[in-house]
């Protein structure tokens, strides 16, 4: 028992700063990006930050932890405010907003993955001892989580990212349409992350169209795993 809860604690330990910097991260570049865009809505909130707390939802963050101890790594943060009416281009500049989060994760997991393959080069791990260990997790969750999350956010379902480059790259009269699904879109997100835990037989969509390819993408990444 005592084992269990010492390596629970100590992988809890290692989950917490990945998965802090990926939704910070992700949060703050939508900031940045609606700020460039002309809405400084976000700017006002103080959500141009990388002050986890600023970004931080309780229940998103939960799941996130959750779901990260078994293996995936799905949640999220507070989503950032953007107000469209001061956006110069508005649908195009919603789906630059929307793209920002996912694509500064990848960025993340990708600079990531190339400080662990030049220390692993360099011979930092080799004969190393405990600390260098949890090092080399903690460069391996933050390339699992950012991976994932970025996947997880470019699913077209409201309220995720993909949701916003959809509504930007759609004609008009079919992006209003899209945009009324809105108000189903959480209660869906929930199912597909629950349902096939708890349903046998239930289709697992997120394992198909995040876990699956994010997979691929960290076994590219980190080769050596």
């Amino acid at each position: 028992m005592l084992d269990f809860l010492v390596t629970t604690a100590l992988k809890l330990v290692l989950l917490a700063p990945p998965i802090l910097m990926a939704l910070t991260v992700h949060e703050a570049a939508h900031a940045w990006v609606a700020s460039r865009c002309g809405d400084q809505t976000a700017r006002f909130a103080g959500r141009i930050s990388l002050n986890p707390l600023r970004h931080l939802d309780p229940a998103g963050t939960l799941v996130f932890f959750v779901t990260a101890w078994f293996g995936s790594g799905i949640g999220w943060a507070k989503p950032v405010p953007v107000d469209w009416r001061n956006l110069g281009n508005p649908r195009r500049d919603l789906a630059l907003i929307s793209a920002s989060g996912p694509v500064v994760n990848l960025a993340c997991a990708v600079i990531l993955a190339l400080v662990l393959n030049l220390l692993i080069r360099l011979g930092a791990f080799s004969g190393a001892g405990l600390f260098m260990f949890y090092l080399g997790q903690l460069f391996v969750f933050g390339v699992q989580v950012n991976t994932i999350l970025a996947f997880f956010n470019l699913l077209p379902l409201p309220p995720l990212d993909g949701s916003g480059i959809v509504t930007g790259l759609l004609p008009p009269r079919a992006a209003a349409s899209y945009h009324a699904f809105s108000r189903y879109g959480f209660a869906i997100l929930l199912a597909l992350i629950f349902l096939p835990q708890v349903v046998h037989g239930f289709p697992d969509v997120i394992a198909w169209l995040v876990i699956t390819p994010a997979r691929a993408l960290m076994a590219w990444l980190l080769p050596m795993l």
